[in-house]
């Protein structure tokens, strides 16, 4: 139980600062005007997603926790946000790293999903141009965020402070949370966990996709420790990673209130990651 504490408590610390960081920022759009709104959802609708899916393959997950917050807030898009989830690795790159011989795979599993990640965000943001004019989404992004913030007394309290008391909110969510996942982890074993995935099986990248769902690193090590002992194959971890997002998926069903939304985009972020593996894994064995 102590070993499960001491590792809610180090997976909850290394969130803090990108939490304090969003919402430092969403606090400071609150207190500007809406023309600057516009300019950061202009720029964002062409760049975002490609910035987003950049900012992505950084390690861990703090970029899709941020990226969540953005989201409910709508200073991004869907587009760059779900670009955002599809490249977050979380700790992947550092278990890889510690293993020698693996620095061309890094690059390798980093290209593939940036290429599917920035694809997919365009193709999403393309579609829904279509539905919502830029007007539309200026006052939907206002609305959210006034909508974040009525209830917390933002506009006399101060950026600062207001950020502050937001970090809090959610870091103890997220503390409840990750020592409830790991909790389970911990009595279900990975050796269980590992049983689930069907080794040398063309449907392995779906299994490995739910896997990647869990929103906590010991997803991410459990999926690159199998694919390292060669019980996962490469279309897999890369459907493994591409789904798993992190705590990222855990602050969006807290910070955005539509449920139903956020059910739709975590079943969107499931079929895009899987599917990109089960398209990679038929491709690999027609090569072969």
């Amino acid at each position: 139980m102590k070993e499960i504490l001491l590792d809610t408590l180090i997976d909850s610390v290394k969130l803090l600062p990108f939490l304090f960081l969003s919402y430092l920022l969403i606090e400071y759009i609150e207190h500007k005007s809406s023309k600057k709104l516009e300019k950061i959802l202009g720029n964002s609708g062409k760049f975002g997603t490609i910035i987003g899916a950049i900012l992505g393959c950084i390690p861990q997950c703090g970029f899709s926790v941020t990226a969540s917050n953005l989201y409910s807030s709508r200073v991004i898009t869907l587009g760059t946000l779900i670009a955002v989830y599809l490249t977050t690795s979380d700790e992947a790159i550092p278990v890889l790293l510690s293993n020698p011989n693996n620095g061309g795979m890094i690059l390798k599993i980093i290209a593939v999903k940036l290429v599917i990640a920035i694809i997919a965000g365009f193709l999403i943001d393309f579609f829904l141009k279509k539905k919502h004019s830029q007007s539309q989404q200026v006052k939907e992004a206002n609305e959210h965020i006034h909508d974040m913030c009525k209830h917390c007394d933002c506009e006399h309290s101060g950026i600062l402070k207001s950020a502050t008391r937001h970090t809090l909110e959610i870091f103890l969510f997220l503390i409840i949370i990750i020592f409830l996942l790991n909790t389970a982890i911990f009595y279900i074993g990975e050796e269980n966990l590992s049983k689930i995935l069907m080794s040398g099986n063309i449907f392995q990248p779906f299994i490995a996709g739910l896997i990647g769902l869990i929103p906590n690193c010991a997803s991410s090590v459990l999926l690159t420790q199998l694919f390292i002992s060669g019980n996962l194959s490469f279309a897999s971890i890369i459907a493994g990673l591409s789904t798993g997002a992190g705590i990222g998926t855990v602050v969006l069903f807290k910070s955005n209130k539509n449920i139903k939304e956020n059910l739709k985009i975590l079943g969107l972020l499931y079929l895009i990651g899987s599917v990109s593996g089960f398209v990679i894994e038929i491709i690999s064995r027609l090569l072969v």
